[in-house]
């Protein structure tokens, strides 16, 4: 038999990709489908040779939220790492933004190809081989999200982590990760209108969603929420039997501390991640340091590394351009996005001097529906921020250039193989609508916005084209925003070259 080889991997897990057309069956269901997620993937659990209780020996911490859940989960990570060295910490996250191995980390690495290659297959072939069912209605094969949860899982126990972080991928009750009978902790970070939104859920329905995390005499966290997102909540906790229910009080040690991840937003996020890191190490060490925020903690805080969030990235083959890379996909992240970016020091000069760069923004969504009010959020916020700045600019030449361009990376219309993506809507990208409406949505938010600097464009090769171009006509130096989409984040990392620098 051949040697399988990483690629070999990838094709594979791309092949369980959802197309469209599933994507939006699920949709059109409201949602109803998703009462048998946890049943089946429970089943792909045993297939794969284990029990629901086999996962209690991960100790997990579970995090779910509409925006900063990833942001969180790192911040977690890293302060385990650093306040327990000799651990084994595992983590787990969505989406990628160069390589799938980025998924399922140890000790802050991803795995290496060999032994992504290596439990890919283990799962892969036990799979293929042991076809017993419970339900008729579970699919022989599992999704992309669920076979790299069942993976993850099975890397974790092999490796005996100390530790794991698990982050949610969409909505909580219902999410493949939630099939942990007795994590150590859960979390639930900042609530909004996220995926979910699109099937017309209110806040509520979302809060009860995200507190289906929540466990029977575990402690249940949450940041600061919304009234009615903050009492469903409650609600959840109190339903599911959790130990105790807890709004993250602030720690006065933290208001001068220094976060290795940028954005005001993130303040919640890293106050989140102490509060469970804490009670996690507590559980497990009860001789561990009571300090409000031991020295640790702070290390931790400041060493936290997450690309693709409020990034900037320094152009290593160009010395005039600068990135700013968050892939912001609610319309509450990108009002934290604009707010990080429009900062002095950032992408507004730090002083009262005319401008003397130019900016371009580069943006997709994968829900085109929602496109057009995710770019008014932008629009909204960038004037609010202008003017609490008294920068003087006005909101509609804030860009000098805006692209709208699909996730395709390459183009010739390939992909990347991590980055292949078969749940777009075939005529939707052959006439790229999505970004047409995008485009029409911008000039009428802005009518007076030049026509000619609206680019419609078919893949992240053409975008990276432009902001080329740019960087080389002009001695100015040039300011990209890339927001939107972690898949277009990580097409840009990948096509711009930026792998070494911002990975």
């Amino acid at each position: 038999m051949s040697t399988r080889t990483y690629q070999d991997a990838v094709n594979n897990l791309n092949s369980l990709q959802s197309n469209a057309a599933t994507i939006e069956a699920v949709r059109a269901s409201g949602g109803r489908l998703s009462q048998f997620a946890i049943p089946e993937m429970v089943e792909y659990l045993e297939r794969i040779g284990y029990k629901t209780d086999d996962l209690n020996a991960l100790k997990v911490i579970h995090i779910t939220g509409t925006k900063g859940k990833g942001s969180t989960s790192a911040f977690t990570d890293s302060i385990l790492r650093h306040t327990k060295p000799e651990w084994k910490v595992g983590l787990y996250t969505s989406p990628h933004l160069v390589a799938v191995r980025e998924r399922i980390r140890v000790n802050g690495k991803p795995l290496s190809e060999e032994d992504f290659t290596k439990y890919f297959f283990e799962v892969w072939d036990k799979l293929q081989t042991n076809d017993s069912r419970k339900l008729e209605s579970t699919p022989f094969m599992p999704g992309y999200f669920r076979f790299v949860t069942l993976m993850a899982f099975h890397t974790f126990l092999s490796l005996g982590v100390d530790a794991t972080i698990l982050e949610v991928g969409v909505g909580g009750m219902y999410d493949s990760t939630n099939i942990v009978p007795k994590p150590i902790v859960t979390g639930v970070t900042a609530l909004g209108i996220d995926h979910v939104g699109v099937l017309g859920k209110t806040l509520k329905e979302i809060a009860w969603q995200k507190g289906g995390i929540y466990k029977e005499g575990v402690p249940a966290f949450t940041v600061e929420q919304p009234e009615e997102g903050m009492k469903v909540l409650a609600e959840r906790a109190k339903e599911l039997k959790a130990s105790e229910f807890i709004v993250t009080p602030m720690i006065p040690e933290m208001v001068n501390a220094k976060l290795g991840l940028a954005g005001a937003h993130q303040v919640g996020n890293s106050l989140l991640a102490v509060h469970l890191a804490k009670t996690f190490i507590h559980q497990l060490d009860l001789e561990s340091e009571e300090a409000p925020l031991p020295r640790s903690f702070i290390d931790g805080l400041q060493s936290t590394r997450w690309p693709g969030r409020c990034q900037t990235v320094a152009d290593p083959g160009y010395s005039n351009l600068t990135w700013y890379l968050d892939g912001a996909h609610t319309k509450e992240s990108l009002e934290c996005c604009i707010q990080w970016f429009s900062q002095p020091g950032v992408g507004v000069h730090s002083n009262s001097t005319p401008r003397s760069f130019q900016r371009v923004l580069i943006f997709n969504t994968g829900g085109g529906r929602a496109g057009p009010s995710f770019l008014e959020a932008v629009y909204n916020q960038l004037s609010t921020q202008l003017s609490q700045i008294q920068s003087g600019e006005d909101a509609s030449s804030f860009f000098d250039r805006v692209i709208f361009c699909t996730n395709v990376t390459y183009a010739d219309g390939g992909f990347k193989g991590d980055l292949t993506a078969v749940s777009l809507p075939p005529d939707d990208l052959a006439q790229l609508r999505t970004q047409h409406q995008l485009a029409d949505a911008w000039s009428s938010l802005m009518p007076s916005f030049p026509k000619d600097h609206i680019h419609v464009l078919p893949s992240v090769e053409h975008a990276i084209r432009i902001v080329h171009r740019l960087t080389t006509e002009s001695d100015s130096p040039v300011k990209a925003l890339v927001a939107g989409s972690l898949h277009l984040v990580g097409g840009v990392i990948e096509v711009a070259d930026l792998a070494e620098v911002a990975l």
